[in-house]
């Protein structure tokens, strides 16, 4: 497969690791958007959230949990943080494998732009 994420997953292109264990990866994105911007990805290939069906809930699940967890190590957390899934070209996704954006040690405005 020609995933960009699946290969950093593989530990095939490099990238900042933060977290990774036999399920979920995070890393930091490579055009942070805040003083904090992870990608949180599963290592099993999603294309996006369009393909979450009932047997996937926990494993999305997970990708939540690490982000709060990764949010509280960061020093981010009582100040507030957010989280993003974009999901097809129009909302932004340009890696076709389902990653959960952390983002934080900034304020954000609303709606996103």
């Amino acid at each position: 497969m020609d995933c960009l994420f699946c290969k950093i997953a593989a530990k095939e292109i490099p990238a900042e690791i933060a977290f990774e264990n036999e399920r979920v990866v995070a890393f930091a994105d490579i055009n942070p958007q805040a003083p904090t911007h992870l990608q949180i990805i599963p290592r099993e290939h999603i294309a996006s959230t369009l393909e979450v069906e009932p047997a996937r809930r926990e494993l999305i699940g997970e990708l939540v949990e690490v982000a709060a967890e990764l949010a509280r190590e960061r020093g981010i957390s009582d100040e507030g943080y957010r989280l993003v899934f974009n999901t097809g070209g129009a909302a932004g996704q340009s890696v076709y494998h389902i990653h959960l954006h952390l983002l934080g040690g900034r304020s954000f405005g609303w709606p996103p732009g």
